[in-house]
């Protein structure tokens, strides 16, 4: 085979696997909205046994989950991508990632569900709202991989205003809900005060409105994370 036709059969092979592997980011998409479903019936039923299967049915997720990230990893390692391509299996990457941990999330919901005990969360501007919420939460996830397979970025951009449609339902229930997160993006969209641990310390070092944290907080631990720096360099900074 000649130079030009072995560099066209790589690029042939190249192209598939990448084909391959945003197939799979869809399959495991759809994996996603089946657990989140699953997980929202079992909390407004009190389904114990349905909540079970959220927990398991994990296991299908982390699978392809691995899949996707062990494909890129070798894709990496033998046609280095440049470019274009490359920003592709970067994004595959990431998109991977988050989706895993929205099934991790599911599962979340699945265990709290078990934990409720009789605690009733069916009256109805709760369960509504929770309804609600979990509507527009499916709809952004199909809406992303769509824009995502297709390339489509004005569809993307239509996704800030699914999610501020939840956080106004979540504001609307009048109920305070503790989340753990280290998302930056999370937390400045749907915290009105956050509380920040020090692990090693194993203490509060801040708590506060996350933008207030961010700006003004003199803890350079605070500081680092609300900015992303590592703490050497925040305390370097500090003393410049």
């Amino acid at each position: 085979m000649s130079p030009d036709g072995s560099a066209s059969a790589m690029r042939i092979g190249f192209s598939e696997e990448l084909a391959a592997l945003e197939a799979g980011l869809q399959e495991e998409g759809d994996l996603v909205l089946r657990a989140l479903r699953s997980s929202l019936n079992a909390l407004a039923r009190a389904d114990m046994e349905l909540a079970d299967e959220v927990i398991s049915f994990d296991d299908e997720v982390d699978k392809r989950y691995v899949a996707i990230e062990e494909g890129v990893q070798s894709l990496l390692a033998r046609q280095t991508p440049v470019a274009a391509d490359l920003r592709l299996v970067l994004a595959i990457l990431r998109v991977n990632l988050h989706l895993e941990r929205m099934a991790d999330y599911c599962v979340t919901v699945a265990k709290l569900t078990k934990l409720m005990g009789d605690l009733n969360v069916s009256e109805p501007a709760i369960a509504g709202s929770i309804e609600d919420m979990g509507q527009r939460a499916e709809q952004m996830i199909r809406v992303a991989l769509d824009s995502f397979a297709d390339r489509d970025p004005d569809k993307a951009l239509t996704l800030a205003e699914l999610d501020e449609l939840i956080v106004q339902l979540n504001k609307s229930l009048g109920t305070t809900i503790v989340v753990v997160s280290h998302e930056l993006p999370s937390i400045f969209t749907i915290a009105d005060r956050c509380i920040m641990l020090d692990g090693a310390a194993k203490q509060i070092i801040a708590e506060g409105d996350p933008r207030e944290l961010r700006e003004r907080n003199p803890d350079p631990r605070v500081h680092a994370f609300f900015n992303r720096q590592p703490v050497a360099h925040a305390e370097r900074a500090r003393s410049t």
